[in-house]
């Protein structure tokens, strides 16, 4: 029996990837249906820059998770979706403290090719940077490297 939008959130916030304590990553809404993920991240210190920031680096983490989930939620099933390419412009600074937010999209899901887009925010609503990139869907048979929260 495949999982409602609301029982596959809870799922995707108990089991999630290694980074995701590193990210401070929440789920707060999936539309399967439509490969939209909407997120909230709160980075641990470790991820400022020498201007008290979060590194650009850490902001491309934050996206690329927000649209793999786009394009896994949209799937169906359990895949992978390593990245091909993906390009990040940024507009603005995260600052560090405060919760930043990503709206993530699956334009387009291929046997072969998922072409995805994620943007990410701050508290006012102000777009700090925008991520597109391209990955190839992969079917996963184990589990993976997903950490049980408790």
């Amino acid at each position: 029996m495949a999982l409602d939008d609301e029982e596959l959130k809870a799922r995707m916030n108990r089991f999630v990837p290694p980074t995701a304590e590193i990210l401070g990553q929440e789920i707060l809404e999936i539309d399967s249906a439509a490969g939209l993920v909407k997120m909230k991240f709160q980075p641990v210190a470790a991820c400022r820059n020498p201007m008290g920031n979060i590194q650009g680096g850490i902001m491309v983490a934050m996206l690329d998770d927000a649209a793999a989930f786009a394009a896994i939620i949209k799937s169906g099933k359990r895949i992978g979706i390593p990245t091909i390419e993906l390009k990040t412009s940024f507009f603005a600074p995260a600052k560090f403290g405060v919760p930043l937010f990503a709206t993530g999209r699956c334009l387009k899901l291929g046997k072969r090719v998922a072409f995805m887009e994620a943007d990410l925010f701050d508290e006012a609503g102000t777009l700090l940077a925008r991520l597109t990139t391209s990955a190839i869907p992969v079917e996963l048979p184990e589990p993976g490297q997903l950490v049980d929260r408790k």
